[in-house]
């Protein structure tokens, strides 16, 4: 698969490409509105990693989440649903399901978008689920994902990146997750495919894993993520890749019960302390599933 056909170099200034320094500067210039919602996580993430690391002294081995009982802000341009604590969203029971830190399920109105703004230190996957967002970042990548693409970005010792919906007429809908990378300090990587070539019915394709020649996308931790479109009553069995890891299950549309617990549309259910897990379709259902560690 060509990845880099997706991608081409931008973001020049003068010839040349525009460097972290030179964003910081724009940043300070013209704070953007995601700015401000960064600055208000206030998280140095120690909270989530203390709890990454008691997982094992409880004695419960599975987590449920229901749509409703999500985050949730509107800031007109961007509507957002938040799993765990992010924002002016703070739960310290909803910091993590291990190594995954953030599950957000985003609108982005027609027009709208995140300004340019500084990550690091965090592996950051987006999967849109409908229309187009650009992205723009400091290691010269400029490139549009749209539904059936899978992108991640490798934030390492830091990177400037901006993400607006393409289109004036229409909204984006995408899925923007960060995971704890396996270590600090990683150098800065950006990459998309698209997953249409991959997809299955009623079986699990994977989407993302730590291995640079895996189908997919690949991520600096040991975690797995694959996606599934299920026929009405079909039964399956997901087994870890890992058997130290859970998996975070993440209903996109439709129903299905796993380990018995009957799920709807955006729930999402966590388990681990189990090397096979069970589901069964009850309705049409499309499916995410990421496995992660359950320690840091």
């Amino acid at each position: 698969m060509d990845r880099k056909g997706f991608l081409r170099k931008g973001l020049l200034v003068g010839g040349a490409i525009l460097s972290a320094p030179l964003l910081a500067r724009k940043v300070r210039l013209k704070e953007s509105n995601y700015d401000k919602l960064l600055n208000n996580v206030g998280f140095t993430h120690q909270e989530a990693i203390q709890k990454i690391n008691n997982n094992k002294s409880t004695n419960m081995n599975t987590v449920y989440h229901p749509a409703n009982s999500r985050g949730h802000a509107d800031h007109g341009w961007l509507n957002s649903h938040h799993t765990f604590s992010f924002a002016n969203y703070h739960n310290p029971d909803r910091m993590n399901f291990g190594v995954l830190r953030v599950l957000n399920d985003d609108k982005v109105h027609a027009g709208g978008g995140f300004g340019t703004h500084p990550h690091d230190n965090m592996e950051i996957i987006s999967i849109p689920l409908k229309g187009d967002l650009e992205h723009k970042d400091s290691m010269g990548n400029v490139a549009v994902i749209k539904e059936g693409d899978v992108q991640v970005m490798s934030a390492g010792t830091g990177i400037f990146h901006s993400e607006y919906n393409r289109n004036k007429d229409k909204e984006v809908e995408f899925l923007q997750i960060w995971v704890f990378p396996d270590k600090k300090n990683h150098s800065p990587r950006y990459d998309q495919i698209s997953i249409a070539n991959i997809k299955k019915k009623n079986d699990f394709y994977q989407i993302l894993s730590p291995n640079q020649k895996d189908q997919g996308v690949w991520i600096n931790q040991n975690a797995w993520f694959n996606m599934a479109d299920f026929d009405k009553e079909t039964t399956i069995d997901y087994t870890l890749n890992d058997k130290n890891n859970g998996v975070y299950f993440f209903v996109l549309e439709g129903e299905v019960s796993i380990e018995s617990k009957d799920l709807n549309k955006r729930d999402g259910f966590g388990v681990w302390s189990k090397e096979k897990i069970s589901l069964k379709a009850k309705a049409n259902a499309r499916l995410l599933a990421m496995e992660v560690p359950m320690e840091l």
